[in-house]
């Protein structure tokens, strides 16, 4: 599978040229070759009927609609755009929509109370603070902030672009004395040998802070980015802002947090109080 290899080389470098982000790349890359893996095969001898049979095996063992539509949409990019064979074109079980877990204040509150370390607390300040994503609180730099005009900025987040965060006066008094007098090239939250700290410790912390917190809901730093918008929505920011500080291409992806506004459900008055 030579020349198998090859083609799934060339998969990697166009996901890198086209800007996907490493994340996207190890998935596109993994369902590639377990495809390949499951066929026996060549990805040149590939034909359309290969593909509804690996789809309906991953159906079969019970992956959810949205695996599968990854699945797929992982298939259709080397098969359809790179290599230009057009044998992906079909139907797959549309995902599920699932309404994010969004904690209230007061359990964002208990999470922060229970940040054992002046680091911990302060990623989880900032999670929430920014609502900024898992892996581009790893990447931040000390160079990216602008503490006194409390903002900060995302370079090339999802989807390679620039975006401006907001930083909170509390967390702005935090990262001045957190940060001191580290060089400006610096992670904002280093590892012990000063580079960039992995996903899995930042997901142990808020993970940790949930527990001793004794929140009852599954808590992950992507909990804290829901909390952020809707909590932002709740406290009457206009949604094309929320967008913007989200960083969400589309209008339509933000709109699921007026689904679990709760606040603003309860703000609406029933027409029979006014009869």
């Amino acid at each position: 599978m030579e020349a198998s290899d090859d083609r799934l080389s060339r998969l990697e470098v166009e996901l890198k040229l086209r800007g996907f982000s490493p994340r996207t790349i190890k998935v596109y890359m993994s369902y590639n070759r377990r495809f390949l893996e499951f066929l026996g095969r060549p990805a040149d001898r590939v034909s359309a009927d290969d593909v509804k049979a690996y789809l309906a095996h991953l159906m079969g063992r019970g992956n959810s609609s949205s695996t599968v539509s990854l699945a797929k949409a992982s298939l259709r990019f080397f098969y359809d755009d790179v290599l230009g064979r057009g044998i992906v074109a079909l139907k797959t079980p549309k995902s599920e929509k699932k309404l994010p877990a969004v904690l209230s204040k007061d359990e964002v509150r208990a999470l922060i109370a229970n940040s054992p370390t002046e680091k911990s607390r302060l990623i989880i300040e900032t999670l929430y603070s920014t609502g900024i994503r898992l892996s581009e609180c790893i990447m931040l730099r000390i160079s990216d902030l602008e503490l006194n005009e409390r903002i900060g900025w995302v370079r090339k987040g999802k989807g390679s672009k620039d975006r401006l965060i907001i930083l909170s006066e509390r967390l702005v008094e935090h990262l001045r004395h957190y940060v001191g007098e580290c060089p400006e090239q610096s992670f904002v939250f280093p590892s012990r040998s000063g580079s960039q700290l992995s996903s899995r410790n930042i997901q142990g912390i808020v993970k940790r802070a949930a527990l001793r917190a004794g929140i009852k809901k599954r808590v992950s730093p992507h909990t804290l980015r829901h909390s952020f918008a809707t909590h932002l929505l709740e406290n009457g920011v206009d949604i094309r802002r929320i967008q913007e500080l989200l960083g969400h291409a589309n209008l339509q992806t933000t709109q699921i947090y007026t689904k679990v506004s709760t606040d603003q459900l309860r703000k609406i008055k029933s027409p029979l109080d006014s009869l």
